[in-house]
């Protein structure tokens, strides 16, 4: 998945605003706490709670989860690095839905995915990016994620403006293997670095962060990955806003190496100037060998707020493993 950097949370390669907000500055008079009476305090405490609430739990049930998994399955936790190399390379997109699946990429491999898109907002504002994936599987279970945006342009009555868009810097563990009741769990976190031209909107100017619990499963010929993610989206006058993100993605093979996926997902309240939405997604995958896939489809809202239309394109490509001397 590519990260949003301005607009909308990504899809495929679409790049414009970390975690799904058009403009994280709001207005906030400056607390002065010396005037502030008990219950006042109390209040800014449990805001301030709120917001480490969400990542707290969910690690919590990530270790939860594999502490309760049967014994039977011990050798599928996370720390198994006997047995990692996979026979031969094949890709794992995370591409071109919003969620990402809980599995990493195969143990050792670098691995890319690379997108185009075009949206169109009911204000008729049009954003066009290039945007990329870069994967490394470190160990066994643990994944560096490094995701970039090498071109954002975005037209509108005053004009086309371009910019190199934001960056972000992550990682993803995975915590449990899929067996036969419980699904392969995995947490992940990536932080935006506001490389981004500020002077015509493109970018915040600011950090932010997010915190994702990871689910994926085989069921009856169809496979699921469902995301629950927190984000603290840095604002002008410091803090951050917050608001999470649920998504349920579901494919299929159709015939051959044709693919169908889709996708529901949504993003509750950033602010009093940014309410949540629920949004689809229904894209086309092509595998065109086990280590090159390639995708198109698009994304449609389905509540105001989400985007509005939204096509997209791109390609995932395992380059390598770059452990390949060291195996034995």
């Amino acid at each position: 998945m590519q990260l949003d950097w301005v607009t909308y949370p990504s899809v495929g390669g679409y790049e414009v605003n970390p975690f799904g907000a058009t403009d994280w500055v709001r207005k906030r008079s400056t607390e002065d706490r010396s005037g502030y009476d008990e219950q006042s305090m109390l209040a800014i405490l449990h805001r301030r709670i709120r917001v480490i609430r969400f990542p707290i739990v969910l690690v919590a049930a990530c270790l939860a989860l594999c502490l309760v998994a049967p014994e039977a399955a011990a050798g599928q936790r996370i720390g198994k690095q006997t047995g990692c190399y996979a026979a031969s390379l094949a890709a794992n997109p995370n591409r071109p839905t919003v969620a990402d699946p809980a599995d990493i990429t195969q143990y050792g491999v670098l691995e890319v995915e690379y997108g185009w898109d075009r949206e169109w907002s009911v204000a008729g504002t049009r954003q066009t990016s290039l945007g990329g994936l870069l994967k490394f599987a470190m160990l066994c279970d643990v994944e560096l994620r490094w995701d970039s945006t090498a071109f954002l342009s975005q037209s509108d009555a005053s004009g086309t403006h371009r910019t190199f868009g934001d960056t972000s810097l992550g990682a993803q563990i995975r915590l449990y293997h899929q067996t036969k009741r419980v699904p392969t769990l995995a947490f992940g976190y990536a932080g935006k670095i506001p490389t981004a031209s500020t002077v015509d909107g493109l970018g915040s100017g600011y950090a932010d962060h997010q915190f994702k619990f990871l689910a994926s499963k085989d069921i009856v010929g169809f496979h699921f990955d469902f995301n629950a993610s927190e984000f603290l989206i840095g604002r002008q006058q410091g803090g951050f806003d917050r608001n999470q993100e649920y998504n349920l993605a579901f494919s299929h093979v159709l015939h051959g190496k044709f693919q169908f996926t889709g996708e529901f997902y949504g993003d509750t309240e950033v602010n009093e100037t940014e309410p949540g939405y629920v949004s689809s997604l229904w894209a086309l995958v092509y595998v065109v060998r086990p280590r090159l896939v390639i995708d198109g489809g698009f994304e449609a809202g389905l509540t105001p707020g989400g985007p509005h239309r939204h096509a997209f394109a791109g390609l995932t490509y395992s380059i390598g493993n770059l452990y390949r001397g060291l195996r034995r």
